[in-house]
């Protein structure tokens, strides 16, 4: 398998090494999962909240090729009472297969190595189906691929102690089911037991305010209006830690990759799609179906769909009691602005264009 069996723990050490929030709490709600039946967890969240993070974290923690316990002893997985329960216990003594799908493209079969059962994470699960969205046969295999691994109950538990797979979307739907349909999954639309890991949440930003002399309110009003199932606060991680290191508040979400284009998605128009946007850039909470989204960049049929998208990638924040989406800070409405001024743009533009196109129709006559 190359560089992805045992990776070891050096990407986790780069990460310690920086500004790091203890997020080492997750290892114990995957540690729960091992040899049971609900072993195969899917987490999806928008890019540049930490999904690689907690990837690299995971294989430091149970490859058995290293050892990781200098780089886990202050964490909360070792200090704290309730979650340290299964901390030594699963402390590297697994063959972990790690695989980024931005970098790999084909198939892998995995074999037990000397009865040893693997610990599987996988970053990035979606990118194949992200980036072949206009290739379903690409899709049918990769997502064949999965079902080979993950579905044949027998060989799942013969060979995967638990396995984590984390990216953007939720896993793609065959019709209205779930393609990999044994996975328990855990989204921006309900992350459950997971929501405290999202992103970051309003203690751990106040303690980076104190620790750095910045305005909280400014941080709040900026990055924070995520809000889950009993986390009531949660801030986007990669632009806080951008704005301390700059000293500078700021929209950061267009130094990122996190979106495929804003502005196609508005520019469908389903439904008076824009005049939606217009009233959630005033403010108003907007009524949004989240159930039949079928988990891809491409299959849109109505205004939910692409509403839907949008909570995915982080561009609006949903509240599971309600059913409402709404912008959630200062950041992403200058994202939504800026949008909004290029699609009337353009639109003028094209009239303009086929105005043109009239006149040049009707000199020839």
């Amino acid at each position: 398998m190359g560089n992805y069996l045992n990776p070891g723990n050096i990407g986790f050490e780069e990460i310690r090494n920086s500004q790091y929030v203890d997020k080492s709490g997750l290892i114990a709600l995957i540690n729960d999962t091992i040899g049971t039946k609900q072993k195969l967890t899917c987490i999806s969240r928008p890019r540049r909240f930490g999904k690689s993070f907690a990837a690299q974290m995971l294989c430091a923690y149970y490859d058995k090729t290293c050892d990781s316990s200098a780089l886990f002893e202050d964490l909360e997985i070792s200090t704290n009472e309730k979650l340290s329960r299964t901390y030594k216990q699963h402390l590297n003594r697994y063959d972990v297969i790690y695989l980024d799908m931005t970098a790999v493209i084909g198939a892998a079969n995995a074999v037990s190595a000397a009865g040893n059962k693997f610990i599987m994470v996988i970053d990035e699960w979606d990118a194949p189906i992200r980036e072949a969205g206009d290739q379903p046969i690409v899709q049918k295999e990769y997502l064949e691929f999965l079902r080979s691994l993950f579905k044949n109950s027998g060989m799942t538990a013969k060979v995967f102690a638990a396995a984590y797979m984390t990216g953007i979307l939720p896993i793609k739907k065959d019709a209205s089911q779930s393609a990999i349909s044994d996975f328990e999954e855990f989204t921006m639309v309900k992350p459950r037991k997971f929501g405290t890991y999202v992103g970051f949440t309003e203690d751990e930003v106040r303690k980076f305010c104190t620790d750095y002399n910045q305005d909280f309110a400014k941080m709040k009003q900026w990055y924070d209006g995520y809000s889950f199932r009993g986390v009531d606060s949660v801030y986007n991680p990669n632009s806080v830690m951008k704005a301390i290191r700059n000293d500078d508040f700021d929209s950061y979400w267009t130094q990122t990759s996190a979106a495929e284009s804003l502005m196609g998605y508005i520019s469908l128009d389903f439904d008076g799609l824009s005049r939606t946007v217009t009233e959630l850039l005033g403010g108003v909470p907007v009524k949004v179906d989240t159930s039949a989204f079928a988990n891809d960049l491409v299959t849109f049929r109505n205004r939910d769909d692409v509403l839907t998208l949008l909570i995915h990638l982080g561009y609006l924040a949903y509240d599971e009691k309600t059913e409402c989406v709404r912008i959630p800070n200062e950041e992403i409405r200058m994202e939504f602005t800026k949008t909004i001024r290029e699609v009337k743009r353009d639109e003028t533009i094209r009239r303009v264009r086929e105005s043109d196109q009239l006149i040049q129709v009707i000199e020839k006559f």
